[in-house]
């Protein structure tokens, strides 16, 4: 399904729709991020998407209250078809499905992963590959190589455990990469248009 995209580079990711939020005294705006981007993760892997892609434009030290997303006019109107928002959309201004104006800089929005977590380190207990000393110094060294990078804390649908996803920003580039995203709509190598 990819490749038909790619061939053809006059529609691939030439429209987009915002979701804007709408926070209120309820529901603070991070909260309100975190629940809409775990039904759109659930909704990108029901239909096993690989061509839509997410950019936060009012992005700057938060990842600020717009999430746009990328991709062909017929690919957005099946998601927006879907409804998956359900009782999040009064929380939400839904845009139109429009064009991405001509003049657009472009930018990779991917996932930055730390490679030590408290996750790796029960594993390591758990298999006994790690001594009691080396336990304190993998949690020193893992708090002081922390990420600072924006994050959604999502919930996970299968065991409703919570968990960061960081995102990092390219710097702005002035030429399209084509590539796949992931079902929470990032990439290593595909870039978006900002604008």
């Amino acid at each position: 399904m990819f490749q038909e995209y790619v061939c053809n580079r006059g529609l691939y990711m030439n429209y987009y729709f915002d979701i804007q939020l709408k926070p209120d005294a309820t529901m603070r705006e991070n909260i309100l991020l975190n629940q809409v981007y775990t039904k759109l993760h659930q909704a990108l892997s029901s239909i096993q998407a690989t061509d839509i892609g997410v950019s936060f434009p009012h992005y700057k030290l938060k990842l600020g209250n717009i999430v746009r997303l990328h991709s062909t006019e017929t690919r957005l109107i099946a998601l927006q078809t879907m409804k998956w928002l359900g009782d999040l959309e009064v929380g939400c201004d839904v845009s139109e499905i429009q064009q991405v104006p001509d003049q657009v800089a472009y930018r990779v929005v991917s996932r930055k992963q730390s490679n030590m977590t408290e996750a790796k380190l029960r594993r390591l207990i758990k298999r006994g590959s790690i001594s009691q000393g080396e336990v304190r110094q993998y949690k020193s060294k893992m708090f002081s190589q922390g990420l600072d990078n924006p994050y959604l804390e999502l919930e996970s649908s299968s065991n409703g455990h919570h968990h960061r996803r960081f995102i990092q920003f390219s710097a702005i580039l002035d030429k399209q990469k084509d590539g796949l995203f992931d079902q929470f709509g990032l990439s290593k190598e595909a870039t978006v248009p900002i604008f």
